[in-house]
């Protein structure tokens, strides 16, 4: 009788550990999920759509640009997973055809322009565990360098946007902001 108890507990014990495990996993992803929001930017345009992806950091009296986000090394272009961008038709996008798909988005902040980057491989998050950006070069798409503009007020928490005639996909935070000519082929 005491074998089957002991033998009962041995099966019992490790579903314990997983549920607890995965309980405290959900907490911490909600936890952090909270100071970074998920949000997305769309643009549909005749049965033509984009959708864009991401999390939304905050400045929380923090310098970004330069600082938290340096200048001239690969970030994930938001918070928590890669920022996907994807798109049911092919685009121009800063004069350079894109196909229609699913990419994840990257940029190269610079003081003066950033380099954005199309990457065809998908990532399970942003950033690996040494706190680098987690893209491979290797499956880059498309990249594109573009000014950037500064913001007139400070915007706290970073933003995607589909702004103006022609259409741009406008990243911004801070009192930076950078705008990337996309149009439907």
């Amino acid at each position: 009788m005491k074998k089957k108890r002991n033998l009962r507990w041995l099966w019992l014990l490790p579903l314990i550990l997983v549920a607890v495990l995965f309980g405290a996993f959900k907490y911490i992803q909600s936890q952090t999920k909270k100071a970074s929001p998920e949000s997305t930017a769309s643009l549909n345009v005749d049965g033509n759509t984009i959708e864009v992806f991401y999390n939304r950091p905050s400045k929380k009296d923090r310098e970004i640009f330069g600082a938290l986000v340096p200048y001239g090394v690969t970030w994930r272009t938001g918070a928590n997973e890669a920022t996907t961008f994807e798109t049911n038709h092919d685009l121009n996008v800063a004069g350079k055809k894109l196909a229609k798909g699913k990419y994840t988005l990257w940029t190269i902040p610079q003081s003066d322009h950033w380099t954005v980057i199309f990457n065809s491989k998908m990532y399970p998050w942003g950033v690996a565990m040494k706190g680098l950006a987690s893209r491979e070069p290797e499956f880059d798409v498309l990249k594109v360098d573009v000014p950037t503009q500064e913001n007139l007020s400070v915007v706290e928490q970073f933003t995607i946007t589909f702004e103006g005639t022609p259409v741009a996909l406008t990243l911004a935070w801070d009192k930076t902001k950078v705008a990337v000519p996309v149009s439907f082929e």
